[in-house]
């Protein structure tokens, strides 16, 4: 299988942690993708032009993140990452949607800095996306998962701290320190997590 991802998406890094951690690295070849190359194949992968797309053996794409973790989790015998039990799953899935959303969040914030003149950067766009951030760590704080735990929504929460950390949208560590002891602890108990980090 061809996983179609860069190593600075945190998206991308939430498929390479699963496929690591579950011991699948050996079937699954890493392939670079240009989300903004309209000459990338990916575009013929994934119509959305987003990554990671994960080709499978008969060509078949499967996209997003959300849907890649499901099947790795699969391909590990099932119930490894996603729960079996149903009020597991949500809490699980629910979770990794508020992962996600910090990070969807903030490569907004880096692509309006990114691709549009500073003179014409639009603030409340800029801070209606740092208030997503904002509010979805502090619900974090109020309420972590166990470090302890591997699952799909951890690995989302974490790959999120991680990106926030590199590309300081939000300095989450000032507000809130009481994650850092989360991030440390799940950081000790996955040593994966440190082996899929991105180019400093």
């Amino acid at each position: 299988m061809l996983l179609r991802t860069t190593l600075t998406s945190p998206f991308g890094r939430k498929a390479r942690l699963a496929a690591l951690r579950l011991g699948l690295t050996d079937k699954i070849k890493l392939t670079d993708a240009d989300p903004m190359n309209p000459d990338d194949v990916l575009r013929k992968d994934n119509p959305l032009g987003k990554i990671p797309a994960l080709i499978l053996d008969n060509g078949q794409a499967v996209f997003d993140s959300r849907v890649i973790l499901e099947y790795l989790d699969h391909m590990a015998g099932g119930g490894k990452i996603i729960p079996a039990d149903f009020d597991g799953r949500i809490k699980c899935l629910t979770l990794q949607a508020l992962g996600d959303g910090i990070m969807d969040a903030a490569i907004l914030i880096v692509y309006e800095s990114r691709h549009r003149p500073a003179e014409i950067h639009h603030k409340p766009w800029l801070d209606y996306q740092r208030g997503k951030v904002d509010r979805s760590i502090a619900a974090l704080a109020a309420n972590p998962p166990d470090p302890k735990t591997f699952n799909a929504g951890t690995i989302a929460i974490a790959c999120a701290l991680a990106y926030l950390d590199w590309r300081k949208q939000v300095d989450w560590r000032a507000s809130h320190p009481a994650l850092i002891g989360w991030l440390d602890a799940f950081r000790a108990h996955v040593p994966e997590f440190d082996q899929t980090a991105g180019p400093v």
